[in-house]
Protein backbone atom coordinates (compact mmCIF):
# COMPACT_ATOMS: atom_id res chain seq x y z
CA UNK A 1 0.00 0.00 0.00
CA UNK A 2 1.77 3.42 -1.14
CA UNK A 3 2.59 5.84 1.60
CA UNK A 4 -0.22 8.38 0.61
CA UNK A 5 -2.90 5.91 1.49
CA UNK A 6 -4.77 6.93 4.40
CA UNK A 7 -5.12 4.43 7.08
CA UNK A 8 -8.19 3.09 8.26
CA UNK A 9 -7.95 4.39 12.19
CA UNK A 10 -8.60 1.96 15.16
CA UNK A 11 -12.27 2.00 15.77
CA UNK A 12 -13.30 3.43 12.67
CA UNK A 13 -15.85 1.04 11.66
CA UNK A 14 -18.93 0.62 9.01
CA UNK A 15 -22.72 0.90 9.09
CA UNK A 16 -23.64 -2.13 11.24
CA UNK A 17 -25.22 -1.06 14.62
CA UNK A 18 -24.58 -3.73 17.36
CA UNK A 19 -24.65 -6.32 14.92
CA UNK A 20 -22.10 -9.59 15.44
CA UNK A 21 -19.32 -8.65 13.46
CA UNK A 22 -19.60 -9.63 9.57
CA UNK A 23 -17.44 -12.76 7.46
CA UNK A 24 -15.41 -11.00 5.47
CA UNK A 25 -13.11 -12.58 2.97
CA UNK A 26 -10.19 -10.68 1.78
CA UNK A 27 -8.45 -12.04 -1.36
CA UNK A 28 -5.47 -10.10 -2.56
CA UNK A 29 -2.35 -11.98 -4.31
CA UNK A 30 0.15 -9.75 -2.70
CA UNK A 31 1.00 -10.67 0.85
CA UNK A 32 2.31 -7.72 2.75
CA UNK A 33 -0.23 -5.13 1.20
CA UNK A 34 -3.21 -8.54 2.24
CA UNK A 35 -2.00 -8.37 5.32
CA UNK A 36 -2.02 -4.99 6.50
CA UNK A 37 -5.43 -4.17 4.79
CA UNK A 38 -6.59 -7.84 6.69
CA UNK A 39 -5.93 -5.93 10.14
CA UNK A 40 -7.21 -2.73 9.65
CA UNK A 41 -10.16 -4.28 8.55
CA UNK A 42 -9.83 -6.26 11.74
CA UNK A 43 -9.70 -2.95 13.47
CA UNK A 44 -12.91 -1.67 11.92
CA UNK A 45 -14.81 -4.53 13.91
CA UNK A 46 -14.42 -7.38 10.59
CA UNK A 47 -14.10 -11.31 11.11
CA UNK A 48 -11.68 -11.18 8.25
CA UNK A 49 -10.48 -14.60 6.38
CA UNK A 50 -7.45 -13.90 3.57
CA UNK A 51 -7.04 -15.92 0.10
CA UNK A 52 -4.01 -15.43 -1.97
CA UNK A 53 -5.76 -16.57 -4.93
CA UNK A 54 -9.31 -16.22 -6.91
CA UNK A 55 -9.66 -19.81 -7.14
CA UNK A 56 -8.56 -20.76 -3.24
CA UNK A 57 -10.95 -17.62 -2.69
CA UNK A 58 -13.73 -19.53 -4.42
CA UNK A 59 -13.04 -23.13 -2.86
CA UNK A 60 -13.68 -21.11 0.83
CA UNK A 61 -17.04 -19.48 0.04
CA UNK A 62 -18.51 -23.20 -1.44
CA UNK A 63 -17.07 -23.98 1.87
CA UNK A 64 -18.22 -20.94 4.21
CA UNK A 65 -20.73 -18.24 4.26
CA UNK A 66 -19.39 -15.12 4.01
CA UNK A 67 -21.27 -12.03 3.82
CA UNK A 68 -18.47 -9.33 2.24
CA UNK A 69 -16.04 -10.16 0.11
CA UNK A 70 -13.15 -7.96 -1.27
CA UNK A 71 -11.60 -8.78 -3.81
CA UNK A 72 -8.30 -7.33 -6.47
CA UNK A 73 -9.78 -6.95 -9.92
CA UNK A 74 -6.29 -8.40 -11.51
CA UNK A 75 -6.25 -11.67 -9.81
CA UNK A 76 -3.19 -13.97 -11.72
CA UNK A 77 -4.99 -17.49 -11.83
CA UNK A 78 -8.40 -15.97 -12.88
CA UNK A 79 -9.48 -12.37 -14.49
CA UNK A 80 -11.78 -10.44 -12.19
CA UNK A 81 -14.97 -11.08 -14.56
CA UNK A 82 -14.71 -14.72 -14.39
CA UNK A 83 -14.38 -14.42 -10.18
CA UNK A 84 -17.33 -12.34 -10.23
CA UNK A 85 -19.47 -14.66 -12.36
CA UNK A 86 -18.20 -17.73 -10.48
CA UNK A 87 -18.56 -16.16 -7.19
CA UNK A 88 -22.38 -15.61 -8.49
CA UNK A 89 -23.03 -18.82 -9.44
CA UNK A 90 -21.82 -20.84 -5.97
CA UNK A 91 -24.71 -21.91 -4.06
CA UNK A 92 -25.67 -19.77 -0.90
CA UNK A 93 -27.74 -19.40 2.01
CA UNK A 94 -27.35 -15.95 2.28
CA UNK A 95 -26.60 -13.01 0.43
CA UNK A 96 -22.86 -12.00 0.09
CA UNK A 97 -21.85 -8.21 -0.75
CA UNK A 98 -18.83 -8.14 -3.59
CA UNK A 99 -16.64 -5.16 -3.60
CA UNK A 100 -13.71 -5.22 -6.24
CA UNK A 101 -10.69 -3.37 -5.61
CA UNK A 102 -9.24 -1.67 -9.70
CA UNK A 103 -7.02 0.85 -10.49
CA UNK A 104 -7.91 4.34 -11.07
CA UNK A 105 -8.00 3.49 -15.25
CA UNK A 106 -10.65 1.05 -15.12
CA UNK A 107 -13.46 2.42 -16.38
CA UNK A 108 -14.52 -0.39 -18.60
CA UNK A 109 -13.03 -3.36 -16.50
CA UNK A 110 -15.95 -1.65 -13.61
CA UNK A 111 -18.95 -1.90 -15.99
CA UNK A 112 -17.67 -6.08 -16.91
CA UNK A 113 -17.97 -6.49 -13.13
CA UNK A 114 -20.88 -4.92 -12.03
CA UNK A 115 -22.65 -6.71 -15.47
CA UNK A 116 -20.65 -10.47 -14.05
CA UNK A 117 -21.90 -9.89 -10.49
CA UNK A 118 -19.93 -7.19 -8.73
CA UNK A 119 -21.55 -5.19 -6.18
CA UNK A 120 -19.36 -2.00 -6.02
CA UNK A 121 -15.90 -0.94 -6.98
CA UNK A 122 -13.18 1.35 -4.86
CA UNK A 123 -10.28 2.55 -7.42
CA UNK A 124 -6.83 2.45 -6.14
CA UNK A 125 -5.15 3.83 -4.47
CA UNK A 126 -6.97 3.11 -1.39
CA UNK A 127 -8.99 5.34 0.57
CA UNK A 128 -9.93 4.02 4.02
CA UNK A 129 -12.68 6.55 4.71
CA UNK A 130 -13.63 5.55 1.19
CA UNK A 131 -13.59 2.00 1.63
CA UNK A 132 -15.69 1.89 5.15
CA UNK A 133 -18.03 4.14 3.40
CA UNK A 134 -18.29 1.76 0.96
CA UNK A 135 -18.44 -1.17 3.56
CA UNK A 136 -21.18 1.00 4.54
CA UNK A 137 -23.43 0.57 1.77
CA UNK A 138 -22.85 -2.47 1.60
CA UNK A 139 -23.55 -2.97 5.37
CA UNK A 140 -27.39 -1.00 4.81
CA UNK A 141 -28.03 -3.60 1.43
CA UNK A 142 -27.23 -6.73 3.59
CA UNK A 143 -29.74 -5.48 6.44
CA UNK A 144 -32.74 -4.87 4.21
CA UNK A 145 -32.00 -7.88 2.13
CA UNK A 146 -31.70 -9.55 5.71
CA UNK A 147 -35.45 -7.79 6.58
CA UNK A 148 -36.51 -8.54 3.33
CA UNK A 149 -35.87 -12.44 3.73
CA UNK A 150 -37.59 -12.19 6.87
CA UNK A 151 -40.54 -10.20 5.49
CA UNK A 152 -40.85 -12.76 2.74
CA UNK A 153 -40.56 -15.94 5.24
CA UNK A 154 -43.22 -14.31 7.31
CA UNK A 155 -45.34 -13.97 4.28
CA UNK A 156 -44.91 -17.08 3.47
CA UNK A 157 -45.76 -18.53 6.89
CA UNK A 158 -49.01 -16.11 6.87
CA UNK A 159 -49.73 -17.67 3.24
CA UNK A 160 -49.14 -21.15 4.22
CA UNK A 161 -51.31 -20.85 7.08
CA UNK A 162 -54.31 -19.05 5.30
CA UNK A 163 -54.40 -21.86 2.23
CA UNK A 164 -54.50 -24.19 5.37
CA UNK A 165 -57.29 -22.35 6.94
CA UNK A 166 -58.89 -21.54 3.93
CA UNK A 167 -59.04 -25.16 2.65
CA UNK A 168 -60.67 -25.78 6.22
CA UNK A 169 -63.37 -23.23 5.31
CA UNK A 170 -64.06 -24.96 1.77
CA UNK A 171 -64.59 -28.15 3.11
CA UNK A 172 -66.96 -26.52 5.82
CA UNK A 173 -68.39 -25.26 3.13
CA UNK A 174 -68.92 -28.10 1.04
CA UNK A 175 -70.26 -29.65 3.70
CA UNK A 176 -72.95 -27.25 4.42
CA UNK A 177 -74.00 -27.07 0.92
CA UNK A 178 -74.17 -30.97 1.50
CA UNK A 179 -76.60 -30.58 4.59
CA UNK A 180 -78.80 -27.33 2.77
CA UNK A 181 -79.43 -29.37 0.16
CA UNK A 182 -80.49 -31.62 2.44
CA UNK A 183 -83.29 -29.05 3.41
CA UNK A 184 -85.31 -29.40 0.16
CA UNK A 185 -86.00 -33.03 1.30
CA UNK A 186 -88.24 -33.82 -1.74
CA UNK A 187 -87.85 -32.24 -5.18
CA UNK A 188 -90.35 -33.48 -6.79
CA UNK A 189 -94.21 -34.61 -5.45
CA UNK A 190 -97.67 -35.70 -7.58
CA UNK A 191 -100.81 -34.89 -5.70
CA UNK A 192 -103.76 -35.90 -7.39
CA UNK A 193 -103.90 -34.54 -11.06
CA UNK A 194 -100.77 -31.72 -9.75
CA UNK A 195 -97.56 -32.22 -10.45
CA UNK A 196 -94.60 -30.12 -8.27
CA UNK A 197 -90.77 -29.96 -8.87
CA UNK A 198 -88.34 -27.79 -7.36
CA UNK A 199 -85.06 -26.12 -8.31
CA UNK A 200 -82.55 -25.08 -5.90
CA UNK A 201 -79.50 -23.63 -7.49
CA UNK A 202 -76.75 -21.93 -4.53
CA UNK A 203 -74.47 -19.21 -6.57
CA UNK A 204 -71.39 -20.19 -4.36
CA UNK A 205 -71.08 -22.91 -1.84
CA UNK A 206 -73.83 -22.24 0.04
CA UNK A 207 -77.04 -19.85 -0.50
CA UNK A 208 -80.33 -17.93 0.93
CA UNK A 209 -82.60 -19.43 -1.42
CA UNK A 210 -85.08 -22.48 -0.16
CA UNK A 211 -88.17 -23.97 -2.05
CA UNK A 212 -90.07 -26.72 -0.37
CA UNK A 213 -93.86 -27.99 0.15
CA UNK A 214 -96.02 -29.86 2.83
CA UNK A 215 -99.30 -31.72 2.81
CA UNK A 216 -102.21 -30.03 4.64
CA UNK A 217 -104.89 -32.18 5.42
CA UNK A 218 -106.17 -34.50 2.78
CA UNK A 219 -106.93 -32.18 -0.22
CA UNK A 220 -104.21 -29.30 0.23
CA UNK A 221 -100.41 -29.14 -0.27
CA UNK A 222 -98.66 -25.61 1.30
CA UNK A 223 -95.37 -24.83 -1.05
CA UNK A 224 -93.13 -22.10 -0.39
CA UNK A 225 -90.22 -20.08 -1.89
CA UNK A 226 -88.23 -17.59 0.05
CA UNK A 227 -85.08 -15.34 -0.75
CA UNK A 228 -82.98 -14.42 2.01
CA UNK A 229 -81.16 -11.15 1.40
CA UNK A 230 -77.26 -11.20 1.42
CA UNK A 231 -75.37 -14.10 0.45
CA UNK A 232 -73.08 -16.66 2.41
CA UNK A 233 -73.44 -17.96 6.40
CA UNK A 234 -75.94 -15.38 7.57
CA UNK A 235 -77.77 -16.03 4.67
CA UNK A 236 -77.10 -20.08 4.82
CA UNK A 237 -77.98 -19.99 8.47
CA UNK A 238 -81.59 -18.21 8.13
CA UNK A 239 -82.69 -20.17 5.55
CA UNK A 240 -81.66 -23.31 7.58
CA UNK A 241 -83.82 -21.29 10.68
CA UNK A 242 -86.88 -20.99 8.25
CA UNK A 243 -86.79 -24.68 6.92
CA UNK A 244 -87.56 -25.72 10.51
CA UNK A 245 -90.62 -23.53 10.81
CA UNK A 246 -91.95 -24.87 7.44
CA UNK A 247 -90.80 -28.34 8.00
CA UNK A 248 -93.23 -31.65 7.17
CA UNK A 249 -93.55 -32.15 10.92
CA UNK A 250 -96.69 -30.68 12.21
CA UNK A 251 -95.40 -29.92 15.78
CA UNK A 252 -92.71 -27.50 13.83
CA UNK A 253 -94.58 -26.50 10.84
CA UNK A 254 -95.76 -22.97 11.91
CA UNK A 255 -98.37 -22.83 9.06
CA UNK A 256 -99.84 -26.75 10.79
CA UNK A 257 -100.08 -25.81 14.23
CA UNK A 258 -103.58 -24.09 13.96
CA UNK A 259 -104.58 -27.60 12.36
CA UNK A 260 -103.25 -29.43 15.39
CA UNK A 261 -105.42 -27.66 17.72
CA UNK A 262 -108.47 -28.86 14.94
CA UNK A 263 -108.83 -25.96 13.01
CA UNK A 264 -107.58 -24.81 9.58
CA UNK A 265 -103.99 -23.96 8.74
CA UNK A 266 -102.38 -20.41 9.21
CA UNK A 267 -103.82 -18.47 6.25
CA UNK A 268 -101.18 -17.28 4.09
CA UNK A 269 -101.05 -13.77 5.00
CA UNK A 270 -101.14 -15.04 8.48
CA UNK A 271 -97.80 -17.39 8.00
CA UNK A 272 -96.31 -13.49 6.52
CA UNK A 273 -97.53 -11.80 9.46
CA UNK A 274 -95.64 -14.42 11.81
CA UNK A 275 -92.39 -14.33 10.08
CA UNK A 276 -92.21 -10.53 10.09
CA UNK A 277 -92.89 -10.06 13.69
CA UNK A 278 -90.24 -13.14 14.45
CA UNK A 279 -87.97 -11.32 11.90
CA UNK A 280 -88.20 -8.16 14.36
CA UNK A 281 -88.78 -9.09 17.65
CA UNK A 282 -86.72 -12.36 17.87
CA UNK A 283 -84.11 -11.53 15.77
CA UNK A 284 -81.08 -8.72 15.68
CA UNK A 285 -80.23 -8.65 11.85
CA UNK A 286 -80.78 -6.43 9.12
CA UNK A 287 -81.22 -9.40 7.27
CA UNK A 288 -84.43 -9.68 5.42
CA UNK A 289 -86.29 -12.27 3.00
CA UNK A 290 -89.02 -12.50 0.12
CA UNK A 291 -91.50 -15.28 0.48
CA UNK A 292 -94.22 -16.68 -1.72
CA UNK A 293 -96.38 -19.09 0.40
CA UNK A 294 -99.17 -20.78 -1.22
CA UNK A 295 -102.09 -23.25 -0.48
CA UNK A 296 -103.36 -25.48 -3.26
CA UNK A 297 -106.65 -27.92 -3.15
CA UNK A 298 -105.02 -30.23 -5.10
CA UNK A 299 -108.64 -31.31 -6.03
CA UNK A 300 -110.29 -28.02 -7.17
CA UNK A 301 -107.23 -26.40 -8.12
CA UNK A 302 -107.77 -23.06 -5.91
CA UNK A 303 -104.69 -21.07 -4.74
CA UNK A 304 -104.77 -19.00 -2.00
CA UNK A 305 -100.91 -17.09 -1.98
CA UNK A 306 -99.59 -14.47 -0.15
CA UNK A 307 -96.48 -12.18 -1.82
CA UNK A 308 -94.20 -10.81 0.03
CA UNK A 309 -92.10 -8.62 -2.16
CA UNK A 310 -91.00 -12.24 -4.19
CA UNK A 311 -90.74 -11.87 -7.82
CA UNK A 312 -94.43 -12.36 -9.66
CA UNK A 313 -95.00 -15.84 -10.43
CA UNK A 314 -95.96 -16.45 -13.60
CA UNK A 315 -99.21 -18.12 -15.11
CA UNK A 316 -99.06 -19.96 -18.39
CA UNK A 317 -102.23 -21.75 -19.52
CA UNK A 318 -103.45 -24.52 -21.36
CA UNK A 319 -103.44 -22.60 -24.40
CA UNK A 320 -99.79 -21.36 -23.65
CA UNK A 321 -100.79 -18.13 -22.76
CA UNK A 322 -98.33 -16.69 -19.85
CA UNK A 323 -99.20 -13.38 -17.58
CA UNK A 324 -97.88 -12.53 -14.00
CA UNK A 325 -99.36 -12.95 -10.45
CA UNK A 326 -99.73 -10.39 -7.55
CA UNK A 327 -98.81 -6.80 -7.17
CA UNK A 328 -95.40 -7.67 -5.23
CA UNK A 329 -95.99 -6.84 -1.51
CA UNK A 330 -93.48 -5.85 1.20
CA UNK A 331 -90.52 -8.03 1.95
CA UNK A 332 -90.48 -9.61 5.29
CA UNK A 333 -88.38 -8.26 8.12
CA UNK A 334 -88.50 -5.29 6.97
CA UNK A 335 -91.25 -2.89 8.10
CA UNK A 336 -93.49 -3.00 11.64
CA UNK A 337 -97.13 -2.75 9.96
CA UNK A 338 -96.32 -4.39 6.32
CA UNK A 339 -98.78 -5.09 3.69
CA UNK A 340 -98.54 -8.48 2.00
CA UNK A 341 -100.38 -9.13 -1.28
CA UNK A 342 -102.85 -11.83 -0.98
CA UNK A 343 -103.58 -13.67 -4.33
CA UNK A 344 -106.99 -16.07 -4.37
CA UNK A 345 -106.78 -17.57 -8.51
CA UNK A 346 -107.80 -20.89 -10.18
CA UNK A 347 -105.69 -23.05 -11.92
CA UNK A 348 -107.22 -25.31 -14.82
CA UNK A 349 -106.07 -28.74 -16.24
CA UNK A 350 -102.76 -27.61 -18.59
CA UNK A 351 -101.79 -24.90 -17.08
CA UNK A 352 -98.61 -24.45 -14.82
CA UNK A 353 -97.39 -22.05 -12.45
CA UNK A 354 -93.99 -20.67 -12.47
CA UNK A 355 -92.51 -19.08 -9.01
CA UNK A 356 -88.89 -18.01 -9.95
CA UNK A 357 -86.53 -16.02 -7.27
CA UNK A 358 -84.67 -12.68 -8.38
CA UNK A 359 -81.63 -14.73 -9.34
CA UNK A 360 -83.46 -15.80 -12.54
CA UNK A 361 -85.22 -12.76 -13.65
CA UNK A 362 -82.29 -9.95 -12.29
CA UNK A 363 -79.66 -12.34 -14.29
CA UNK A 364 -77.71 -10.14 -16.08
CA UNK A 365 -75.76 -10.07 -19.69
CA UNK A 366 -72.27 -9.29 -20.19
CA UNK A 367 -73.54 -6.15 -21.50
CA UNK A 368 -75.76 -5.17 -17.95
CA UNK A 369 -78.91 -5.98 -19.09
CA UNK A 370 -81.42 -8.22 -17.28
CA UNK A 371 -83.34 -11.01 -18.02
CA UNK A 372 -86.21 -9.70 -16.78
CA UNK A 373 -90.32 -11.07 -16.71
CA UNK A 374 -90.05 -10.70 -20.67
CA UNK A 375 -86.78 -13.25 -21.17
CA UNK A 376 -88.50 -15.51 -18.24
CA UNK A 377 -91.48 -16.00 -20.39
CA UNK A 378 -89.33 -16.86 -23.69
CA UNK A 379 -87.89 -19.06 -22.00
CA UNK A 380 -91.80 -20.25 -20.77
CA UNK A 381 -92.53 -20.46 -24.29
CA UNK A 382 -89.15 -21.93 -26.18
CA UNK A 383 -89.62 -24.78 -23.18
CA UNK A 384 -93.30 -25.00 -23.88
CA UNK A 385 -92.99 -28.72 -25.08
CA UNK A 386 -90.97 -29.50 -21.70
CA UNK A 387 -92.13 -30.35 -17.87
CA UNK A 388 -91.12 -31.20 -14.27
CA UNK A 389 -87.60 -31.01 -14.01
CA UNK A 390 -86.54 -31.22 -17.77
CA UNK A 391 -88.38 -27.83 -17.75
CA UNK A 392 -86.43 -26.60 -14.56
CA UNK A 393 -83.07 -27.49 -15.78
CA UNK A 394 -83.38 -26.39 -19.49
CA UNK A 395 -84.58 -22.90 -17.66
CA UNK A 396 -81.33 -22.91 -15.85
CA UNK A 397 -79.28 -23.55 -18.22
CA UNK A 398 -80.76 -20.74 -20.33
CA UNK A 399 -80.49 -18.59 -17.82
CA UNK A 400 -76.66 -19.71 -17.33
CA UNK A 401 -76.10 -18.87 -21.26
CA UNK A 402 -77.89 -15.56 -20.88
CA UNK A 403 -75.32 -14.07 -18.57
CA UNK A 404 -72.42 -16.36 -19.65
CA UNK A 405 -72.02 -18.22 -16.38
CA UNK A 406 -71.24 -14.92 -14.16
CA UNK A 407 -74.38 -15.81 -12.12
CA UNK A 408 -73.90 -13.97 -8.52
CA UNK A 409 -77.31 -14.91 -7.33
CA UNK A 410 -78.75 -18.21 -6.19
CA UNK A 411 -81.47 -19.78 -8.42
CA UNK A 412 -84.43 -21.29 -6.97
CA UNK A 413 -87.71 -21.99 -8.40
CA UNK A 414 -91.37 -23.95 -7.83
CA UNK A 415 -93.42 -25.38 -10.76
CA UNK A 416 -96.69 -26.13 -10.41
CA UNK A 417 -98.42 -28.14 -13.28
CA UNK A 418 -101.88 -29.03 -13.80
CA UNK A 419 -101.56 -32.41 -15.67
CA UNK A 420 -104.48 -32.82 -18.32
CA UNK A 421 -106.38 -36.32 -18.02
CA UNK A 422 -104.74 -38.59 -20.49
CA UNK A 423 -107.04 -38.36 -24.10
CA UNK A 424 -108.10 -41.93 -24.65
CA UNK A 425 -106.51 -43.19 -28.04
CA UNK A 426 -109.31 -44.47 -30.45
CA UNK A 427 -108.93 -48.18 -32.09
CA UNK A 428 -109.74 -48.31 -35.00
CA UNK A 429 -110.89 -51.02 -37.35
CA UNK A 430 -113.27 -51.94 -34.99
Amino acid sequence: MKAENRKIRSGETADRGATAPRRLLLVKPRVALRRELAERLRDAGYQVTEAASGRRALTLCAARSFEVVICDWDLPDIGGAAFCHDFRALERTAECYLLVLAGSEAGHEILQGLDAGADDFVTLPINGHKLLARLGVGERVLRVEAELRASNAQLRAALDKLRDTQAAIERDLMEARKLQQGLVRERSGRFGDFELSLLLRPAGHIGGDLVGFFPIGTDRIGLYALDVSGHGVTAALLTAQLSVHLSGASDQNVALRAAQAGSDAVPPAALAHFFNNMMLEEMSTDTYFTMIYAELNHVTGLVRMVQAGHPHPMLQGGDGRIRAIGQGGMPIGVFENPIFDEIEFQLDPGARLLIASDGITEAASPGGRQLGEEGLEAIMRTNAFLGGHAFLESMAWSVSEYCRGERPDDMSAVLIEYLKPAEPVPIHGR
